[in-house]
């Protein structure tokens, strides 16, 4: 028997008018228009996160001045909880609903509108009635002033740039718009138009993007052996700092810093981002952990898995810039080094497993705070480690037959074309061992659910390479701090790592550095110049507007310095294996 709610999400029409009076003051005005409706009462909510961003952002919080009417008649539209306003609808088959949004946060998950331009991330933009997520909704877009383009995946109704479609909510939410004056340039590549949208300006060179960009594309379709979209937005604000990727089912958004573009170093961390947030459009957006999709937007979506689909796209964003050929071996070694240090100095590393990080990421990886160094570690850094030991763990055992590539393409297969569902833990680790052709209970029991060091030279001996510590053979003392010296030349803790001198014998964040041994501080890198291990100190600090002397017993810096190098005379196999992972 269909109810009278499926009825409505069936019949309803459902259209937004997206307006900016007053985009110089951050605001969007909404109207929301709803016809056919055939229901006694209507909910309408806001979502409270984005997914790709494993956060609860309460974007309601920007919401004013809601109203809602039949024809010209107000009706009541109380607010019922956080992110919920209730209409009566009884007897009233259309009504038209009247808010604005502020948005003034620059990052690639949250909207931001200025007289320039608008980025409007689609979850903090958008009510939706309740029951209603697979229903259409037409957006018209009026510009401010002389801006002139809308950029976003969502396609156009009669070839009007100013009015999409999206064929229902889910889409909705997953489609970025920029409006503005942004400059437009793009390429096609295997029957897929890619549509590179630049705001703030830049020292980017078009065409040389438009070359490498494309390379980038076609090396990451080559893995899964298709791409699924017909067209493909780069949405990226330019700023004089900026970065990060927040990746969509047929587009992306990307911060970068405007002037970074002419240097090999900021070039090549571009080519990564933009290979890391087009690697998700597989690898998340449609492969992708069992919970995550059809999505709660009400509430949090838990996953152990985030180190699969956000760390493998971490290492995937090395490899294929790697394969692209535009930069040299040891510029991908770089970036493994990287990884591997920023791991390895942390003291979180043995409190917390990736799979833990995973499932506490809407908790603790986007609200960090003095002490998560200390008892956390990031999913995608160690997530992108895994990743590398387990392509070379299948290349090895397959003796270059198989590799990582083979277990995306043919999950993705499986699971979204086949199946057409997420994936569970336990399937994806049986991807693993097809290839890998032997059980990995002990790799996950170490290093997915467990806390075990990970054997570096394993892995990459696999390939006839090893790691060295560059700081092995160093006696330096180290107090454990990080600090900010401020404008005023005060010398702020910001950190202090668990195990060290500073962590043992009490300085906190937030004291300021005075003085050690009785001589002023004046510079934090220079701190205890001179020290050894063993040495003791007197640290002054001031604490909450008192001095505080505190004596402090040097400790041997405990940081690594990883690099990596080949083997003395690698074998047969050994170059094997580094020509297929390395594409030499």
């Amino acid at each position: 028997m269909t109810t009278t709610i499926s009825k409505a999400a069936n019949t309803a029409q459902i259209t937004y008018n997206v307006s900016f009076p007053e985009a110089q003051a951050h605001y969007a005005d909404i109207e929301m228009h709803i016809t056919g409706l055939q229901q006694n009462t209507l909910e309408l909510k806001m979502p409270v996160w984005t997914p790709g961003s494993y956060l609860v952002r309460e974007f309601a919080k920007n919401i004013e001045s809601f109203s809602a009417e039949a024809g010209s008649k107000a009706i009541a539209s109380p607010k019922i909880n956080k992110n919920t306003w209730q209409i009566v609808t009884k007897g009233i088959s259309a009504i038209t609903v009247k808010y604005r949004v502020y948005a003034f946060e620059i990052s690639v998950r949250t909207s931001f509108i200025d007289a320039s331009h608008a980025f409007l991330s689609t979850t903090g933009i958008f009510i939706y009635p309740t029951n209603m997520l697979h229903s259409p909704a037409t957006i018209h877009i009026k510009p401010y002033k002389n801006w002139d383009k809308v950029s976003t995946s969502l396609e156009m109704v009669n070839n009007d740039p100013f009015t999409r479609l999206s064929p229902n909510f889910d889409i909705l939410f997953d489609s970025p718009i920029e409006v503005g004056n942004q400059d437009v340039f793009g390429f096609d590549a295997s029957g897929v138009h890619y549509e590179i949208c630049m705001y703030g300006g830049g020292n980017y060179d078009k065409e040389k993007l438009k070359a490498d960009i494309h390379k980038v594309v076609d090396q990451e379709a080559a893995v899964f052996g298709e791409n699924p979209n017909k067209h493909y937005v780069f949405i990226v604000h330019n700023r004089q700092r900026n970065g990060g990727g927040l990746e969509h089912l047929s587009s992306t958004v990307l911060g970068a810093s405007r002037d970074s573009y002419a240097n090999d170093k900021g070039y090549q961390s571009f080519l990564g981002l933009v290979a890391h947030e087009h690697f998700h459009l597989w690898n998340v957006k449609r492969l992708r952990p069992i919970v995550l999709g059809p999505f709660d937007y009400d509430t949090e979506n838990y996953t152990t898995n985030l180190w699969i689909a956000e760390g493998f796209t971490e290492y995937y964003q090395g490899i294929i810039v790697r394969r692209t050929q535009l930069f040299p071996v040891q510029n991908y070694f770089d970036v493994l080094e990287s990884e591997f240090n920023i791991l390895e100095n942390l003291p979180g590393k043995d409190l917390q497993t990736v799979a833990e990080s995973s499932f506490d990421a809407w908790i603790k990886a986007y609200r960090p705070n003095e002490n998560s160094n200390n008892t956390t570690i990031s999913y995608y850094n160690k997530g992108a480690i895994i990743g590398m030991m387990i392509d070379l763990e299948i290349i090895n055992s397959s003796k270059g037959k198989f590799s990582l590539d083979d277990v995306m393409k043919y999950m993705y297969t499986q699971y979204y074309k086949t199946l057409k569902r997420g994936y569970t833990d336990a399937e994806f680790k049986a991807g693993f061992e097809k290839f890998a052709g032997k059980k990995l209970d002990d790799f996950y029991a170490k290093y997915i659910n467990g806390l075990t060091p990970i054997d570096y030279n394993k892995y990459l001996g696999y390939a006839g390479y090893k790691v060295v510590d560059e700081l092995a053979d160093k006696n330096d003392a180290a107090l454990g701090i990080t600090t900010v010296t401020t404008a005023a030349k005060k010398i702020i803790v910001t950190g202090v790592q668990r195990g060290t001198s500073a962590y043992i014998d009490g300085i906190n964040v937030n004291d300021e550095i005075t003085a050690i041994d009785g001589t002023p501080a004046t510079d934090a890198a220079a701190l205890i110049n001179g020290k050894n291990p063993g040495d003791k100190i007197q640290v002054t600090v001031t604490r909450d507007g008192q001095a505080i002397i505190l004596p402090v017993t040097l400790l041997k810096s405990n940081r690594v310095k990883y690099n990596i190098v080949t083997v003395d005379s690698p074998t047969e196999q050994q170059l094997a294996v580094r020509k297929k992972w390395l594409s030499l």
